[in-house]
């Protein structure tokens, strides 16, 4: 059975991938109207792994005897003032999940819930991850600056990174 605190830590947790996926799509949505297919197909992408980690984590709630909650969602922006900005914008959030989920770590640890200890260690390494991939993209977006074939390059790659993700299975 989980314990109040870890079961509230958990429901925010949700709330925030599902934030996440949400904000996510917008980007895909608005890279979509400006012609960036390949940064929508990536971000689209995205934001279907965000809301897999929000299910993940309803399901492991509900298994541990605890119930999940079921967030609503703010509106996310619906405008970006360019490409740089929405990747700007993608890490400072993905900060913020990390931050989030290590103090789920330490909760865990404070509680002695090592069985909720243990499976948030997948979140650890996922973030780790997409961190180290919204870095990438945006030392790339920086190489490029304004070169109009350098974006047309970078666009083509993030949708090869999108397709790969779907054969990946993440």
């Amino acid at each position: 059975m989980l314990k109040d605190k870890i079961q509230t830590a958990l429901n925010k947790q949700i709330e925030l991938e599902a934030s996440s996926s949400h904000f996510y799509l917008a980007m895909a949505s608005w890279s979509e109207t400006i012609g960036l297919t390949g940064t929508s197909e990536f971000l689209y992408k995205h934001s279907d792994e965000e809301r897999m980690h929000m299910l993940k984590l309803i399901r492991f709630v509900n298994e541990r005897g605890g119930q999940a909650a079921i967030p609503a969602l703010i509106k996310p922006p619906t405008e970006f003032k360019n490409l740089s900005n929405i990747f700007e914008l993608l890490l400072e959030h993905e900060l913020n999940v990390t931050e989030s989920i290590n103090n789920i770590v330490d909760l865990c640890l404070a509680e002695k819930d090592y069985t909720t200890y243990n499976f948030m260690q997948w979140y650890v390494s996922e973030q780790m991850e997409e961190e180290a991939l919204a870095r990438t993209i945006l030392d790339k977006l920086s190489l490029i600056g304004e070169d109009k074939g350098g974006l047309y390059m970078f666009d083509r790659d993030l949708q090869t990174m999108a397709q790969d993700l779907a054969i990946d299975g993440k």
